[in-house]
């Protein structure tokens, strides 16, 4: 019996229950998520490796157990758990620390991406004998760093008042945050460019735009949002700590939506609105109401985080990556020591000693969200060399999601100090 009948038996067993398949598939998901990353994290592996390989295995390329229903709405509800986790980043952040290490964070938001981008441009040619265009489009899609692995991380060094006496987390964490906006507008171009269609300086001018108006949207909105909370405080209604995480989250996925809608007529990042969001209304907001806010959204970020790197996992068709080889696995070390350059350079200016620069060149690797996310558009846009990019996006999240998550979680408290600026 092959495992392709074997996986059609599992699979029709769950099938032939009519209705509530998809609450089927949420309750693998959480369950066999979290046993894997309880697993994980007993040997000393990040719990995100145990719910990767638990989308895998449930996924369609193997046991076939999720809906396809859900698979559906993958990309949404992994967007929902991002969005979960920028605004407990949002709340994490101070305005001080990032004005101490403006330009180190400007520097990481595109220039690593630009020399790993410029890596593939240079090899991916030579390696796969693919067109020039193709080779940009390949770098697009790898160069994202995974806000996924990064940011929950950043914010547990910022809660444990590891690295902040020299803003390490939160530079690391900013410059994240801007880094994917960067690759993803040249992702559209070069999409653009490898279907044949013309590809205007006004999508290159969009990227600070987005990045701008982001900020500003996010900052005024998280006022608006104290204000209110205020006037109800001061008039004896007050708001109840679990509202305001409903209605934060609501207007979050407004902002989202609101990007959408917009994204033909102006350049806009919700990404970005939603961290400045909730940053802007922890410096307004009493210290208790955005702590207790902020523990809060780190218990959703339970939930959230089993979703989102399950379904990420999903995505991975592991039977892609033996067409391409060992060549491939080399394409992708020597493009992240390319990006490890553009990293050290984006630092050097700064304050921080060796092992602090170690640290943030390991914590700038990990794929996972956006790779997962775009890197079956170019076979979908019909693109000959859609495959191997795809076949690189999977290897890019199984290769480097893994070391990120290793290094960061086992090496923070012997390359950070734990002193404060207080």
């Amino acid at each position: 019996m092959t495992s392709v009948t074997i996986r059609g038996q599992i699979s029709s067993v769950f099938l032939s229950q009519k209705g509530g398949f998809m609450l089927v598939s949420f309750g693998l998901i959480i369950i066999f998520g979290l046993i894997f990353g309880f697993f994980c994290k007993k040997l000393k592996i990040p719990a995100l490796i145990g719910m990767l390989f638990t989308g895998i295995i449930l996924g369609p390329n193997v046991l076939n157990l999720i809906d396809s229903k859900t698979l559906n709405i993958s990309s949404e509800l992994r967007q929902i758990a991002l969005i979960v986790i920028l605004i407990k980043a949002g709340l994490s952040l101070d305005i001080s620390d990032l004005k101490r290490i403006g330009k180190s964070a400007i520097l990481l938001s595109f220039l690593p991406a630009s020399f790993e981008i410029l890596a593939y441009f240079i090899f991916a040619r030579i390696f796969f004998k693919i067109r020039s265009v193709d080779a940009l489009l390949m770098g697009s899609v790898l160069a994202a760093v995974s806000p996924a692995v990064v940011v929950p991380r950043m914010v547990k060094l910022i809660e444990e008042k590891r690295g902040v006496e020299k803003s390490i987390p939160q530079m690391i964490l900013a410059g994240a945050s801007c880094d994917d906006i960067f690759v993803l507008v040249l992702f559209s171009s070069f999409l653009s460019m490898a279907k044949g269609e013309d590809v205007s300086l006004v999508s290159l001018v969009n990227v600070p735009i987005s990045i701008i108006l982001g900020i500003i949207v996010g900052a005024i909105i998280g006022y608006i949002l104290y204000i209110v909370f205020e006037f109800f405080y001061k008039k004896g209604d007050m708001i109840r700590n679990s509202t305001k995480l409903i209605i934060i989250l609501a207007i979050s996925f407004l902002l989202v939506a609101m990007e959408n809608l917009l994204k033909d007529k102006i350049a806009f990042s919700s990404l970005l609105a939603v961290i400045a969001m909730s940053c802007i209304f922890k410096i307004k907001a009493n210290y208790e109401v955005s702590s207790r806010l902020s523990e809060k959204f780190g218990k959703l970020w339970i939930f959230a985080e089993v979703l989102l790197f399950v379904l990420v996992g999903a995505e991975v068709n592991i039977f892609y990556i033996t067409k391409l080889g060992f060549i491939s696995i080399v394409m992708i070390f020597l493009a992240l020591i390319i990006r490890s350059l553009g990293t050290m350079i984006s630092i050097s200016g700064s304050n921080l000693n060796k092992k602090e620069k170690l640290f943030t060149v390991f914590s700038y690797m990990p794929k996972a969200t956006v790779q997962a996310a775009i890197g079956a558009v170019p076979l979908a846009n019909g693109l000959s060399s859609g495959e191997i990019i795809l076949s690189m996006a999977v290897l890019g999240i199984i290769i480097t999601a893994p070391i990120g998550a290793i290094f960061i979680d086992n090496f923070n408290q012997k390359l950070l100090d734990s002193k404060t600026y207080f």
